[in-house]
């Protein structure tokens, strides 16, 4: 199964032109936060609709304020990808699971306080494979230009113990790329920098179904 993982577009989703694979995801910041529109939302599920893949998997980012809003109320957040929050898909035997909480940023969207967002990583399926989060886990890629690991430790600590076959996110601009630890490959997607022009692109990992 061929996954093409991508994160913090910004609305700079057709800057990656048309993409293939078997399953896209979205790891979250899809939106600009500094301006809370929900035509962002529209804009990149459009682009969704002309990419080339069997699935199209997202979560929230912190910037994606209008997601956030329209799942509270119960809106569908796309029609042309499926928005996990604290969810599982199964998709030709492989488990996909997505949760956007994160640490720290407590004006943004999709913060939760440590005993809440520990509730949530306890959510997590023991038998995931493909573990979709925004934020990282600390000491893993999560390194911004300050230098201060802003991970989560809490999801750190759940991840060791689930060993999912994959785990992506986003978040961290500075710290895009791969690392892999044990069982577990690590893939922080961000496509922009910290100045927010885009300047990688999508990482592609292939596994067994």
């Amino acid at each position: 199964m061929r996954i093409v993982l991508i994160s913090d577009t910004h609305g700079k989703h057709e800057e990656l032109g048309t993409l293939s694979g078997d399953v896209l995801i979205h790891c979250g910041d899809f939106c600009n936060g500094f301006h809370n529109d929900g035509a962002h939302l529209a804009a990149i599920d459009r682009w969704f609709l002309e990419q080339n893949f069997e699935r199209i998997f997202c979560v929230g980012g912190n910037h994606d304020f209008a997601a956030q809003e329209r799942h509270s109320n119960g809106i569908p957040i796309f029609d042309n990808a499926i928005f996990l929050q604290d969810q599982e898909h199964v998709f030709d035997g492989v488990s996909f699971y997505g949760t956007p909480w994160l640490p720290d940023l407590s004006r943004w969207a999709y913060y939760l306080p440590d005993e809440e967002r520990k509730r949530k990583w306890d959510l997590i399926p023991n038998h995931t494979d493909v573990l979709i989060t925004h934020t990282p886990p600390f000491g893993i890629l999560d390194l911004p230009r300050s230098g201060r690991n802003v991970g989560c430790p809490y999801l750190r600590s759940i991840v060791s113990e689930i060993a999912p076959r994959l785990h992506c996110f986003g978040h961290v601009h500075a710290s895009a790329g791969r690392s892999v630890q044990e069982k577990t490959t690590f893939v922080n997607a961000s496509v922009i920098d910290s100045n927010y022009v885009v300047c990688h692109t999508p990482i592609v990992i292939d596994i067994d179904r």
